[in-house]
């Protein structure tokens, strides 16, 4: 009866329309740039279970930022509270604190997030959202940016045996009266080897191939295409992670 934390609101469409293409909308990786090529590395480590319900995270963005975590897990209630530093523009580092939390149960949950600038002492982020879960469909909304982005997003398992699902995202942001819909697919050809692919109506084209080498060793190799710009060219990336 667990609803999970803040952050597990819109994660299974947000996994299959950004996970492992190399930049989601949220929680992005530093990324680097030396003439042409791109860079980026992290690395996060969770102990589970530090007492009843508690687990820690500890997370680095080399060498942009880090953040260490707690979470706390139980029914009908989940918090994380964080601290972290990211870099600025002085080559120093800002400190940061962030506190979430969520209700509800395996079916429906209900949350906010609160983000803290330590060294202005300003509130510098604040979204909130909710989630509707059931075994073919989950939805959920939220808001963020100070209410200025409004995003909507539904999932829906086709084959759990292939992990073949498909997902859709509406985002608005009212400031500009911009919107974009993303619609993605996923489908694990093999065992160790999982295809996706995902365009918007901005006019980008993406796919992905991600295939496990060894032992939770995986390589990713994605591709993206900008069909409104006539002289694009293809981006292509290849990443490698460690997973447990």
């Amino acid at each position: 009866m667990n609803p999970g934390l803040y952050f597990a609101i819109g994660r299974k469409a947000r996994d299959v329309l950004y996970k492992d293409y190399g930049q989601a909308p949220q929680h992005q990786p530093l990324h680097g740039r030396y003439q042409s090529y791109d860079w980026s590395f992290n690395f996060s480590c969770q102990i589970e279970e530090v007492l009843p319900g508690l687990n820690t995270v500890f997370s680095v963005f080399f060498p942009d930022s880090g953040k260490a975590e707690l979470q706390y897990l139980r029914d009908y209630v989940g918090f994380s509270a964080g601290l972290g530093l990211k870099a600025n523009s002085q080559n120093g580092f800002d400190p940061s604190a962030n506190i979430s939390g969520a209700i509800g149960s395996t079916f429906f949950s209900l949350g906010a997030d609160v983000g803290i600038d330590i060294t202005t002492r300003a509130l510098n982020q604040f979204s909130a959202g909710f989630s509707l879960k059931s075994a073919f469909l989950v939805a959920s909304l939220t808001l963020s940016d100070g209410f200025d982005c409004v995003n909507a997003s539904l999932y829906h398992p086709l084959n759990p045996p292939t992990r073949t699902a498909i997902a859709a995202e509406l985002n608005h942001r009212m400031s500009d009266e911009a919107t974009t819909l993303t619609l993605g697919v996923q489908h694990a050809l093999l065992p160790f080897t999982m295809v996706k692919g995902r365009m918007n109506t901005d006019g980008k084209v993406s796919a992905v191939l991600r295939q496990e080498i060894w032992q939770k060793l995986y390589v990713s190799i994605s591709g993206e295409l900008d069909l409104r710009d006539h002289n694009s060219i293809p981006r292509i990336g290849v990443s490698m992670a460690v997973k447990h």
